[in-house]
Protein backbone atom coordinates (compact mmCIF):
# COMPACT_ATOMS: atom_id res chain seq x y z
CA UNK A 1 0.00 0.00 0.00
CA UNK A 2 1.49 3.31 -0.81
CA UNK A 3 1.31 6.48 1.32
CA UNK A 4 -1.41 8.46 -0.67
CA UNK A 5 -3.39 5.56 -0.40
CA UNK A 6 -3.13 5.18 3.36
CA UNK A 7 -3.39 8.90 3.82
CA UNK A 8 -6.85 7.88 1.40
CA UNK A 9 -8.47 5.80 3.77
CA UNK A 10 -7.55 7.71 6.60
CA UNK A 11 -8.94 10.75 5.36
CA UNK A 12 -12.41 8.66 4.24
CA UNK A 13 -11.94 7.51 7.54
CA UNK A 14 -12.32 10.70 9.12
CA UNK A 15 -15.31 11.89 6.72
CA UNK A 16 -16.82 8.73 8.29
CA UNK A 17 -16.42 9.63 11.74
CA UNK A 18 -17.73 13.49 10.79
CA UNK A 19 -21.32 12.28 9.38
CA UNK A 20 -21.77 10.74 13.18
CA UNK A 21 -19.55 12.36 15.81
CA UNK A 22 -21.34 15.56 17.56
CA UNK A 23 -24.32 15.79 14.87
CA UNK A 24 -25.96 18.48 17.39
CA UNK A 25 -23.18 20.86 17.03
CA UNK A 26 -22.01 23.35 14.32
CA UNK A 27 -19.26 23.00 11.93
CA UNK A 28 -17.37 25.42 14.06
CA UNK A 29 -17.39 25.91 17.80
CA UNK A 30 -16.38 27.82 20.60
CA UNK A 31 -14.43 27.02 23.64
CA UNK A 32 -17.25 26.74 25.71
CA UNK A 33 -18.81 24.49 22.91
CA UNK A 34 -15.62 22.20 22.86
CA UNK A 35 -15.37 22.22 26.73
CA UNK A 36 -18.91 20.45 26.59
CA UNK A 37 -17.86 18.41 23.56
CA UNK A 38 -14.63 16.67 25.59
CA UNK A 39 -16.98 15.70 28.55
CA UNK A 40 -17.22 18.47 30.21
CA UNK A 41 -13.28 19.22 30.43
CA UNK A 42 -12.88 22.64 32.44
CA UNK A 43 -12.09 26.30 30.02
CA UNK A 44 -9.03 26.21 31.60
CA UNK A 45 -7.33 22.74 30.28
CA UNK A 46 -9.17 23.62 26.52
CA UNK A 47 -7.34 27.14 26.28
CA UNK A 48 -3.94 24.63 27.00
CA UNK A 49 -4.91 22.23 24.68
CA UNK A 50 -5.44 25.11 21.86
CA UNK A 51 -2.39 26.69 22.62
CA UNK A 52 0.07 23.99 22.89
CA UNK A 53 -1.81 23.20 19.57
CA UNK A 54 -2.90 19.89 20.27
CA UNK A 55 -6.03 20.70 18.98
CA UNK A 56 -6.02 22.70 15.47
CA UNK A 57 -7.80 26.12 15.73
CA UNK A 58 -7.98 29.80 14.45
CA UNK A 59 -7.92 32.82 16.44
CA UNK A 60 -10.85 35.48 14.70
CA UNK A 61 -11.02 37.93 16.66
CA UNK A 62 -10.67 38.05 19.99
CA UNK A 63 -11.80 34.16 20.24
CA UNK A 64 -10.45 31.01 19.38
CA UNK A 65 -12.75 28.93 16.81
CA UNK A 66 -12.20 25.35 16.56
CA UNK A 67 -13.45 23.28 13.50
CA UNK A 68 -15.48 19.95 14.33
CA UNK A 69 -13.52 18.12 12.12
CA UNK A 70 -10.10 19.71 14.12
CA UNK A 71 -11.89 18.07 17.73
CA UNK A 72 -12.33 14.84 15.86
CA UNK A 73 -9.16 14.59 14.38
CA UNK A 74 -8.09 15.18 17.89
CA UNK A 75 -9.92 12.59 19.47
CA UNK A 76 -9.43 9.99 16.97
CA UNK A 77 -5.61 10.42 16.79
CA UNK A 78 -6.40 10.79 13.06
CA UNK A 79 -4.77 14.71 12.65
CA UNK A 80 -0.47 13.50 12.70
CA UNK A 81 -1.82 11.09 10.03
CA UNK A 82 -3.95 13.14 7.95
CA UNK A 83 -2.47 16.34 5.89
Amino acid sequence: MTLAEVTDMRKRELQDYYKVMFTDYPDVVNVEQLCEMLGGTSTKSVYRLLKSGEIQSYWIGKRYRIPKVFVIEYLTGLQKSVS
